[in-house]
């Protein structure tokens, strides 16, 4: 009786504050229900949550099971929770994008990756998020970034616009020549597509730098013009 609990303590919480109110570990213990001979529902939930918060993207299944002590059926759930955010509470339901501002909450892990990420964020007719997606991993000044790869995931999700962000391990969020002039081919790859470039965001330990802000000049359309 004692082991079980802990694992009634969300449950009562979301009950009496609501879902805001959890933490994550939290969250996915109600998800995950209860935990196994090796470690209790909480203990789980801790290595689920670290998991995800270094995932750029929705995993695998195979990807979620290497965590240890979670099994196919446990592994699956949290496969369709995923799953289901993405479809409806962060695509369709969720609020529109006004300024780079409002996309920190889903760029904030860039700020902690040690090798250089670049991203991008698809939107839908009213700027609300489609999906994050990684385009390349390494040092974006170094890795030729093609538009048949920058695009495709737009394309595959039916974008109407782009947002494109990437880090800068060393912590400085302030945007290099090479970054303005991929900058340019991915705003010039957009027009032809018509798929609008509204940003691209350098983020930093420190922050971030929106290049539209510093050079509005070389976007077809800004968040401003875009829903204004």
């Amino acid at each position: 009786m004692k082991s079980n609990l802990p694992e009634q303590m969300p449950r009562e919480k979301i009950e009496k504050m609501g879902a805001s109110a959890l933490s994550n570990e939290e969250l996915l213990a109600l998800i995950l229900g209860s935990g196994n001979q090796d470690c209790n529902v909480f203990e789980l939930s801790r290595h689920l949550a670290d998991f995800l918060a270094n995932q750029t993207k929705v995993p695998s299944l195979s990807k979620i099971r290497e965590i240890r002590g979670l099994g196919k059926v446990k592994a699956a759930q949290v496969l369709a929770c995923l799953e289901l955010s993405g479809r409806y509470i962060l695509s369709a339901r969720s609020k529109p994008i006004m300024s780079p501002d409002d996309l920190m909450s889903r760029l904030s892990f860039l700020k902690f990756e040690e090798q250089e990420h670049l991203v991008v964020v698809t939107l839908n007719s009213v700027n609300c998020v489609i999906r994050v997606h990684e385009i390349t991993t390494g040092l974006v000044n170094k890795t030729p970034v093609h538009p048949r790869e920058a695009f495709a995931k737009a394309i595959e999700d039916r974008a109407v616009a782009v947002v494109f962000a990437h880090n800068h391990p060393s912590g400085s969020p302030e945007p290099s020549m090479e970054d303005m002039a991929i900058t340019r081919v991915l705003c010039a790859s957009g027009r032809i597509l018509q798929i609008p470039v509204l940003d691209h965001i350098v983020v930093g330990k420190g922050g971030y730098t929106s290049i539209c802000r510093m050079k509005p000049e070389m976007f077809e359309r800004t968040f401003e013009t875009d829903l204004g």
